[in-house]
Protein backbone atom coordinates (compact mmCIF):
# COMPACT_ATOMS: atom_id res chain seq x y z
CA UNK A 1 0.00 0.00 0.00
CA UNK A 2 0.96 3.88 -0.49
CA UNK A 3 2.07 5.66 2.31
CA UNK A 4 -1.40 7.49 2.29
CA UNK A 5 -3.33 4.36 2.42
CA UNK A 6 -0.79 2.51 5.14
CA UNK A 7 -3.14 3.03 7.94
CA UNK A 8 -6.32 1.74 5.95
CA UNK A 9 -7.97 -0.65 8.14
CA UNK A 10 -7.78 -4.57 6.82
CA UNK A 11 -9.67 -7.75 7.06
CA UNK A 12 -7.77 -10.47 7.71
CA UNK A 13 -9.35 -13.87 6.77
CA UNK A 14 -7.82 -17.07 8.88
CA UNK A 15 -8.51 -20.63 7.27
CA UNK A 16 -8.35 -23.30 10.23
CA UNK A 17 -5.60 -25.44 10.45
CA UNK A 18 -5.29 -28.95 8.56
CA UNK A 19 -7.89 -31.80 9.79
CA UNK A 20 -8.32 -35.96 9.20
CA UNK A 21 -11.25 -34.91 6.51
CA UNK A 22 -9.05 -31.65 4.56
CA UNK A 23 -6.16 -34.42 4.29
CA UNK A 24 -8.81 -36.42 2.43
CA UNK A 25 -10.37 -33.50 0.52
CA UNK A 26 -13.97 -34.43 2.16
CA UNK A 27 -16.14 -31.66 2.58
CA UNK A 28 -16.36 -30.55 5.75
CA UNK A 29 -19.33 -28.33 7.13
CA UNK A 30 -21.25 -28.80 10.37
CA UNK A 31 -19.34 -31.72 11.06
CA UNK A 32 -16.97 -30.74 14.37
CA UNK A 33 -13.69 -32.60 13.28
CA UNK A 34 -10.43 -31.83 15.29
CA UNK A 35 -7.02 -30.50 14.00
CA UNK A 36 -4.33 -32.40 13.44
CA UNK A 37 -0.95 -32.30 15.03
CA UNK A 38 0.29 -30.76 11.75
CA UNK A 39 -2.92 -28.65 11.79
CA UNK A 40 -1.92 -27.12 15.40
CA UNK A 41 1.68 -26.95 13.84
CA UNK A 42 0.38 -25.32 10.88
CA UNK A 43 -1.15 -22.44 13.30
CA UNK A 44 1.08 -21.94 15.48
CA UNK A 45 3.80 -21.23 13.01
CA UNK A 46 1.83 -18.61 11.08
CA UNK A 47 1.00 -16.97 14.69
CA UNK A 48 4.97 -16.76 15.14
CA UNK A 49 5.71 -15.31 11.92
CA UNK A 50 2.46 -12.99 11.49
CA UNK A 51 0.29 -12.34 15.08
CA UNK A 52 1.95 -10.03 17.60
CA UNK A 53 3.18 -6.66 18.50
CA UNK A 54 4.55 -4.82 15.86
CA UNK A 55 3.96 -7.87 13.48
CA UNK A 56 1.66 -7.74 10.54
CA UNK A 57 -1.19 -8.59 12.17
CA UNK A 58 -0.97 -6.98 15.54
CA UNK A 59 -3.95 -7.76 17.81
CA UNK A 60 -4.08 -4.36 19.37
CA UNK A 61 -5.24 -2.98 16.24
CA UNK A 62 -8.36 -5.47 16.06
CA UNK A 63 -11.74 -3.24 15.92
CA UNK A 64 -13.52 -7.31 15.72
CA UNK A 65 -12.62 -10.53 15.02
CA UNK A 66 -15.78 -12.85 13.63
CA UNK A 67 -15.47 -16.57 14.17
CA UNK A 68 -17.37 -19.51 13.01
CA UNK A 69 -19.05 -21.84 15.46
CA UNK A 70 -17.27 -25.18 14.42
CA UNK A 71 -14.47 -25.93 17.16
CA UNK A 72 -11.67 -26.23 14.61
CA UNK A 73 -12.45 -22.60 13.22
CA UNK A 74 -12.17 -21.51 17.50
CA UNK A 75 -9.72 -23.59 18.13
CA UNK A 76 -7.12 -22.15 15.60
CA UNK A 77 -7.98 -18.87 16.83
CA UNK A 78 -6.80 -19.67 20.37
CA UNK A 79 -3.71 -20.76 18.89
CA UNK A 80 -3.44 -17.23 16.19
CA UNK A 81 -4.09 -15.49 19.84
CA UNK A 82 -2.96 -16.83 22.86
CA UNK A 83 -4.85 -17.24 26.25
CA UNK A 84 -4.10 -13.95 27.48
CA UNK A 85 -4.65 -12.16 24.47
CA UNK A 86 -7.96 -14.26 23.40
CA UNK A 87 -9.44 -13.37 26.72
CA UNK A 88 -8.55 -9.53 27.06
CA UNK A 89 -10.28 -9.31 23.64
CA UNK A 90 -13.11 -11.21 24.42
CA UNK A 91 -13.96 -9.13 27.94
CA UNK A 92 -13.63 -6.37 25.69
CA UNK A 93 -16.62 -7.51 23.47
CA UNK A 94 -14.68 -7.94 20.41
CA UNK A 95 -15.18 -11.57 19.84
CA UNK A 96 -18.44 -12.99 17.98
CA UNK A 97 -19.14 -16.45 16.99
CA UNK A 98 -21.00 -16.20 14.56
CA UNK A 99 -22.95 -18.50 11.73
CA UNK A 100 -22.48 -15.68 8.81
CA UNK A 101 -18.67 -17.35 8.37
CA UNK A 102 -19.46 -20.85 9.23
CA UNK A 103 -18.79 -23.15 6.63
CA UNK A 104 -21.30 -23.85 3.74
CA UNK A 105 -23.80 -26.28 4.79
CA UNK A 106 -22.80 -29.47 2.31
CA UNK A 107 -26.20 -31.51 3.07
CA UNK A 108 -25.91 -34.60 1.65
CA UNK A 109 -22.69 -34.15 0.57
CA UNK A 110 -21.08 -33.72 3.89
CA UNK A 111 -18.37 -35.80 4.57
CA UNK A 112 -17.79 -36.99 0.83
CA UNK A 113 -14.93 -35.72 -2.03
CA UNK A 114 -16.08 -33.22 -4.95
CA UNK A 115 -15.54 -36.43 -7.14
CA UNK A 116 -17.23 -38.62 -5.11
CA UNK A 117 -20.37 -35.42 -5.58
CA UNK A 118 -20.00 -35.32 -9.05
CA UNK A 119 -20.31 -39.24 -9.98
CA UNK A 120 -23.13 -39.42 -7.08
CA UNK A 121 -24.77 -37.07 -9.00
CA UNK A 122 -24.47 -38.62 -12.46
CA UNK A 123 -25.69 -41.61 -11.19
CA UNK A 124 -28.92 -39.51 -10.13
CA UNK A 125 -29.50 -38.34 -13.61
CA UNK A 126 -27.96 -34.48 -13.28
CA UNK A 127 -25.24 -32.47 -14.81
CA UNK A 128 -25.83 -33.37 -18.01
CA UNK A 129 -24.71 -30.52 -19.34
CA UNK A 130 -21.55 -29.75 -17.53
CA UNK A 131 -19.91 -31.20 -14.23
CA UNK A 132 -21.35 -30.12 -10.92
CA UNK A 133 -20.22 -26.36 -9.49
CA UNK A 134 -20.99 -25.33 -6.03
CA UNK A 135 -20.64 -21.70 -6.98
CA UNK A 136 -23.90 -22.43 -9.55
CA UNK A 137 -25.09 -25.89 -8.40
CA UNK A 138 -25.27 -25.39 -4.34
CA UNK A 139 -25.55 -28.51 -2.45
CA UNK A 140 -28.16 -30.95 -2.14
CA UNK A 141 -30.03 -30.59 1.32
CA UNK A 142 -27.89 -28.03 2.09
CA UNK A 143 -27.08 -23.93 1.39
CA UNK A 144 -27.45 -22.79 -2.27
CA UNK A 145 -25.18 -20.12 -3.35
CA UNK A 146 -27.96 -17.21 -3.15
CA UNK A 147 -28.18 -18.41 0.77
CA UNK A 148 -24.56 -18.34 1.25
CA UNK A 149 -23.74 -15.19 -0.43
CA UNK A 150 -26.83 -13.51 1.72
CA UNK A 151 -25.74 -14.44 5.27
CA UNK A 152 -22.26 -13.02 3.83
CA UNK A 153 -23.15 -9.55 2.51
CA UNK A 154 -24.86 -9.59 6.03
CA UNK A 155 -21.73 -10.03 7.48
CA UNK A 156 -19.93 -7.74 5.20
CA UNK A 157 -22.23 -5.16 6.02
CA UNK A 158 -21.63 -5.20 9.52
CA UNK A 159 -17.97 -4.84 9.02
CA UNK A 160 -18.07 -2.00 6.89
CA UNK A 161 -20.07 -0.24 9.38
CA UNK A 162 -17.19 -1.01 12.05
CA UNK A 163 -14.56 0.31 9.38
CA UNK A 164 -16.04 3.38 7.53
CA UNK A 165 -15.08 5.61 10.63
CA UNK A 166 -11.96 4.57 11.15
CA UNK A 167 -11.43 4.84 7.01
CA UNK A 168 -11.17 9.05 8.14
CA UNK A 169 -9.91 8.70 11.46
CA UNK A 170 -7.21 6.36 11.36
CA UNK A 171 -8.45 4.36 14.52
CA UNK A 172 -7.22 1.03 15.08
CA UNK A 173 -9.80 -0.78 12.97
CA UNK A 174 -9.01 -4.09 11.65
CA UNK A 175 -11.08 -7.02 11.83
CA UNK A 176 -10.36 -10.65 11.65
CA UNK A 177 -12.13 -13.92 10.29
CA UNK A 178 -11.35 -17.14 11.27
CA UNK A 179 -13.47 -20.05 9.31
CA UNK A 180 -13.15 -22.32 6.81
CA UNK A 181 -11.81 -22.89 3.22
CA UNK A 182 -14.95 -22.46 1.08
CA UNK A 183 -16.30 -19.86 2.89
CA UNK A 184 -13.71 -17.20 3.19
CA UNK A 185 -13.62 -17.97 -0.79
CA UNK A 186 -17.20 -16.98 -0.90
CA UNK A 187 -16.62 -14.12 1.43
CA UNK A 188 -13.78 -12.58 -0.84
CA UNK A 189 -15.96 -12.69 -3.90
CA UNK A 190 -18.22 -10.99 -2.44
CA UNK A 191 -15.83 -8.61 0.07
CA UNK A 192 -15.10 -7.51 -4.06
CA UNK A 193 -18.85 -7.47 -5.47
CA UNK A 194 -18.15 -10.03 -7.19
CA UNK A 195 -21.50 -13.04 -7.95
CA UNK A 196 -21.15 -16.10 -6.14
CA UNK A 197 -20.26 -18.04 -10.16
CA UNK A 198 -17.98 -15.72 -11.01
CA UNK A 199 -14.65 -17.21 -12.55
CA UNK A 200 -12.97 -15.80 -10.03
CA UNK A 201 -9.99 -18.90 -8.61
CA UNK A 202 -8.67 -18.83 -5.61
CA UNK A 203 -6.72 -20.84 -2.95
CA UNK A 204 -6.15 -21.06 0.72
CA UNK A 205 -4.01 -23.62 2.84
CA UNK A 206 -5.09 -24.73 6.12
CA UNK A 207 -3.63 -22.26 8.74
CA UNK A 208 -3.29 -19.67 6.04
CA UNK A 209 -3.96 -16.08 6.21
CA UNK A 210 -5.20 -13.48 3.51
CA UNK A 211 -5.85 -9.82 3.39
CA UNK A 212 -8.59 -7.55 2.33
CA UNK A 213 -9.19 -3.65 2.68
CA UNK A 214 -9.98 -0.53 0.75
CA UNK A 215 -8.70 0.82 -1.91
CA UNK A 216 -8.04 4.65 -1.63
CA UNK A 217 -10.12 4.74 1.70
CA UNK A 218 -12.83 4.58 0.17
CA UNK A 219 -15.65 2.04 1.86
CA UNK A 220 -17.01 2.20 -1.87
CA UNK A 221 -14.01 0.52 -3.21
CA UNK A 222 -13.25 -2.96 -1.12
CA UNK A 223 -10.34 -4.76 -2.68
CA UNK A 224 -7.66 -7.62 -1.90
CA UNK A 225 -4.03 -6.90 -1.02
CA UNK A 226 -2.01 -9.09 -3.07
CA UNK A 227 0.90 -8.19 -1.65
CA UNK A 228 2.14 -6.55 1.76
CA UNK A 229 4.94 -5.16 3.39
CA UNK A 230 6.34 -6.56 6.96
CA UNK A 231 7.09 -4.49 9.92
CA UNK A 232 9.85 -4.82 11.44
CA UNK A 233 9.79 -6.09 14.63
CA UNK A 234 10.53 -4.00 17.73
CA UNK A 235 14.34 -4.41 19.17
Amino acid sequence: MSDQNAGTPRVYIARHGETEWTINGKCTGKSEIPLTENGIRQVEGTRDVLVGPNKLIDPAKFAHIFVSPRQRAGDTLKLLLGETEMNELSDGGKITVTADIAEWDYGDYEGITPKEIRARRKENGYDKERPWDIWVDGCEGGESAEEVSTRLDSLIERIQKLQEPRLQDRQAGDVLLVAHGHILRAFTKRWLKYPMDSPFTMMMEPGAIGALSYAHRSISEPSILIGMGFPLGAD
